[in-house]
């Protein structure tokens, strides 16, 4: 059996809640409504109906927040509701400068996974320079589907040009990285940096991470 490090080129990592906090979650739609005062329940009734589209790219987020929020007279306005969204997204700095450390030591690529509507995702590519260690964005708002699809990881192979072997998945949906191990990835949870870099420290052969 080859020694994963020997055969590790790849990391798939997911962007909210391992990179990033999550871009647009029900704690944070819970704060939408006390900032904002309007009907939690009948938001999210709302939300739950609109956002596999505006995840999948299907409708932009303007038509999203019309469909969910918008569709009656507010006493604040899109503009002001959308700056309340983008102001949400924190890096998890730690995390990224690990990525980036190993992506440098061990000359490995890194794709971004992640379910996401593509002006939050621009706007946290943009915002935190995710340009800069990863190589390209698999992401639903770009391929028009989403993470659990199979398809979804399916098509982040095809383009990653790697096997299955080949790759490190984070994520911290642990259904998500049970997909991935069944399709033969190496798989870590997301629960914090130092059980991550442990992990990655394993599969990378021990060696120390810079």
């Amino acid at each position: 059996m080859n020694n994963p490090a020997q055969t590790i080129t790849t990391i798939f990592l997911d962007v909210g809640g391992v990179i990033l906090t999550n871009g647009w979650d029900h704690l944070m739609r819970k704060q939408a409504a006390e900032k904002f005062h309007f009907n939690l329940d009948e938001f999210n009734e709302r939300h739950g109906l609109a956002f596999v589209a505006f995840e999948e790219g299907k409708i932009t987020l303007d038509e999203y927040l019309n469909l969910s929020i918008f569709y009656k007279k507010r006493d604040f306005s899109i503009d002001q509701f959308k700056e309340f969204m983008y102001a949400q997204s924190k890096p998890f700095p730690e995390m990224i400068a690990l990525i980036k450390s190993i992506k440098k030591q061990y000359g490995l690529k890194v794709f971004a996974v992640s379910n996401e509507g593509k002006e939050l995702m621009l706007h946290r590519i943009n915002s935190f320079k995710l340009r800069e260690f990863v190589d390209a964005f698999v992401c639903s708002c770009f391929i028009n589907m989403r993470k659990p699809d199979p398809d979804f990881y399916r098509l982040a192979l095809d383009i990653s040009q790697a096997k299955p072997s080949e790759i490190v998945y984070i994520d911290d949906r642990p259904m998500l990285v049970e997909i991935g191990k069944k399709l033969g990835f190496h798989g870590i949870i997301q629960k914090d940096l130092d059980a991550t870099k442990e992990t990655l420290m394993q599969l990378l052969g021990n060696k120390v991470l810079v």
